[in-house]
């Protein structure tokens, strides 16, 4: 662990180096982020100029189920990001052969290659969000509730991480499934509201088969109900772990089938 973490470190180091000789590709990406970010909360407040409560939420219960659905999304984003580039461009160019020839595991080092650091907006917004909304949310804070939502936030990251992993690895057999990635990681938008507004099918699909209702929604309503620990929490850790295990399981067979190529 020790080497791993120095390597991480060394890794982190390098990129942000990068990242400082383009400081414009930066500010302009933290901008657009921004900008993204108060369009969905605009997107709320106007709903709620017409209408007192969304599926029996409040304005700001609402606005902390948002704002706590960026926190996993932001920690995923952050660190571990480079995993589009693998279904993008990384395995169509035959890059994902440097990965192979060194002496780290091929997964983490893809990881670790790349801190993106605008992610750390993401992360602002979501905690900036909880602390305006939680006053007027009407909750209860234990210390249980702490501790438990603690808990749940790198495991939901996990679910996002777990996701891109399993999408990434396609394109060692398809050679690009960024559009996977993609169609895929966008279903996270069903994370940031109650999935009580949507219908019966719906439901069903982004808790049992892409579980991002357990990224954002259902820990949300442990916290502001500290109803059902065991599915709102307990659920968001089996899931995770599961989702973990079956997108290595795919990531190393793929890995196993993979043939350098070029574009």
């Amino acid at each position: 662990m020790r080497r791993i973490w120095k390597i991480y470190k060394l890794l982190a180091a390098q990129n942000l180096k990068r990242l400082m000789e383009y400081r414009a590709d930066f500010l302009t990406g933290a901008i657009s982020f921004l900008i993204d970010q108060a369009i969905g909360i605009a997107f709320i407040f106007i709903i709620f100029t017409q209408i007192p409560q969304l599926a029996g939420f409040t304005f700001e219960q609402i606005l902390f189920i948002y704002g706590f659905s960026q926190i996993p999304k932001g920690l995923d984003h952050l660190l571990t990001d480079n995993l589009w580039c693998v279904g993008y461009f990384i395995v169509r160019k035959g890059d994902f052969d440097k990965y192979l020839i060194r002496p780290i595991n091929p997964l983490f080092h893809v990881i670790a290659e790349t801190f993106q650091v605008d992610a750390i907006g993401e992360l602002v917004v979501g905690i900036v969000l909880l602390i305006y909304a939680a006053p007027n949310a009407g909750l209860h804070i234990t210390v249980w509730t702490v501790i438990l939502s603690i808990i749940a936030v790198p495991f939901a990251a996990l679910i996002y991480t777990s996701l891109k992993i399993m999408t990434s690895a396609f394109a060692f057999w398809m050679k690009s499934s960024g559009f996977i990635i993609q169609m895929v990681y966008g279903m996270n938008e069903f994370s940031k509201y109650p999935v009580t507004i949507y219908s019966f099918p719906v439901r069903i699909f982004v808790t049992y088969i892409i579980p991002f209702a357990f990224t954002g929604y259902y820990p949300s309503l442990y916290i502001l109900t500290e109803s059902d620990p065991l599915f709102n929490i307990g659920g968001v850790i089996v899931v995770s772990v599961v989702l973990f295990a079956v997108s290595l399981l795919i990531w190393n067979k793929g890995i196993s089938s993979y043939e350098s190529a070029g574009a």
